[in-house]
C-alpha cells in the first residue's frame, strides 16, 4: 500500500494561497485552539518558514503529523531539530523527537480522527478506522512529538 502512496503532495496554486491568508490569520491569534503557525529556519537558505498547522494534544502529549508526506516544512524541522509556534503574540519553541513507524498507528488515527474534515483527503485510511488500519502507511506520514526546550 506505500509504494501506491506519493512522498509528497504539492499543494495546488489555491491550496498555497489559502494556506497563506490561514497563516496570516493563525499567527494573528485567530482560528481553533488547535491551529498555529509552524515557524521553522530553512534548512539551505537559514530564512525563517511559516506554515500552518492543526496541534494533535493526545495522553498529555503535543504531536506534529505531516498529512502530505515529506513536506518543506518536515525535511527543516528534521535538519533543524526545532520549530517553534507561533499563536498571535505567543511564541514557544520546542525540541522535536521523531516519532518511530511502530508508535505511529495509534497517532495517525488519533490525527485523523481528530482532523478528519482538514486532512481526510490526504489518507487513504478513512476516519474511524481501527489503528491496525494505518500499519501499512506509517512511513508515509512524518510525525513528531514536541518536546518543550
Amino acid at each position: 500500500m506505500t509504494s501506491t502512496l506519493p512522498v509528497f503532495l504539492e499543494p495546488s496554486a489555491t491550496e498555497k494561497n489559502f494556506n497563506r491568508l490561514f497563516g496570516f490569520f493563525v499567527g494573528l491569534g485567530v482560528g481553533f485552539s488547535h491551529n498555529y503557525l509552524l515557524q521553522v529556519r530553512g534548512r539551505k537558505s537559514g530564512k525563517i518558514h511559516s506554515t500552518p498547522i492543526n496541534l494533535l494534544e493526545l495522553d498529555g502529549r503535543s504531536y506534529l503529523v505531516a498529512p502530505r508526506g515529506r513536506t518543506q516544512w518536515v525535511r527543516n524541522a528534521e535538519a533543524a531539530g526545532e520549530i517553534t509556534l507561533k499563536r498571535g503574540s505567543t511564541r514557544r519553541k520546542f525540541r522535536l523527537r521523531t516519532i518511530s513507524d511502530i508508535e505511529k498507528p495509534p497517532i495517525l488515527k488519533a490525527y485523523l480522527d481528530t482532523f478528519p474534515r482538514e486532512v481526510q483527503r490526504y489518507f487513504v485510511v478513512t476516519a474511524g478506522s481501527p489503528p491496525e488500519s494505518f500499519v501499512a502507511i506509517v512511513a508515509s506520514y512524518p510525525a513528531f512529538e514536541l518536546v518543550a526546550n
